[in-house]
Formats: structure tokens, sequence, C-alpha cells
């Protein structure tokens, strides 16, 4: 699953450590969640989404098009 956690990360200075410990995972997990070879669980998803203050869509992308191009479709209406 594409991410912008990376980009999310950098903006604010933190290392892979850093948001590790924000999020109670190990920086091993959020090196896989930024590398896309893990996907997160909904509970995490959301954790992120609140800790960067941005819906779960804006942050996670399934590759095959999901809410985002819903909601585009529907905004064309």
């Amino acid at each position: 699953m594409k991410n912008d956690l990376r980009v999310l990360r950098a903006q604010r200075g933190w290392s892979q450590g850093d948001l590790a410990d924000a999020l109670g995972v190990s920086r091993q997990s959020v090196n896989a969640l930024e590398t896309g070879k893990y996907d997160p669980s909904l509970p995490l998803a959301f954790r992120i989404a609140r800790l960067f203050g941005k819906r779960v869509d804006e942050i996670f992308d399934d590759e095959l098009g999901g809410f985002a191009n819903l909601r585009q479709d529907r905004a064309a209406e």
C-alpha cells in the first residue's frame, strides 16, 4: 500500500524512532510501513491519521483508486 508516511515524518523532522515512539510500535514497523512491506491494521492507520491531523485516505492509497476516486466522482456529479 502506498503512503505518505515518510514525507509526513520528514516534514516534522522526526526520525523513524520518534514516530515509532509516538505510535507505540517498533522502528522496524515504521520502516516496513514506509517501504510498503507492511500494511497497518485499521487501529494503527487511525492512530497515524490522528497524529498527523489527516484522514486515513489522505495518507494511505490502496493503489486501486479507492475512496479518493469515489470522492472525486461524487464531487463531479
